[in-house]
């Protein structure tokens, strides 16, 4: 299978992964909104809720990743560039999930 193509259908996927979490997300967001600190912490601090943020964000981020360095490869004409580009935007998408996961965690 192309590169472009695995690419194509990971997109996809996550996409579709990603729209119910969202849903799941806004609507949670929407609840404790208004709500105080250990209200939020309360939320936050249930194994339900910690796991689907943590999918939510991994594949934010990924879906994120993925999208941008498309982005990348058919604007930016530099070999070097577009690869150090798209390094950092993917080391990024590993390492900013990870601190949030780990920081809620630790709530």
């Amino acid at each position: 299978m192309i590169s472009a193509t695995k690419k194509w259908i990971f997109l996809k996927i996550s996409g579709a992964i990603l729209i119910p979490l969202m849903l799941w997300f806004v609507l949670n967001l929407i609840s404790i909104y208004d709500q105080q600190f250990i209200e939020v912490k309360s939320f936050f601090t249930t194994s339900l809720s910690k796991f689907l943020f943590s999918i939510f964000i991994i594949n934010a981020y990924f879906f994120s990743a993925l999208s941008i360095s498309e982005v990348f490869e058919d604007y930016i004409q530099n070999d070097k560039i577009k690869n150090v580009a798209n390094k950092l935007l993917f080391a990024s998408a590993v390492v900013i999930p990870l601190i949030t996961i780990i920081l809620i965690s630790k709530l």
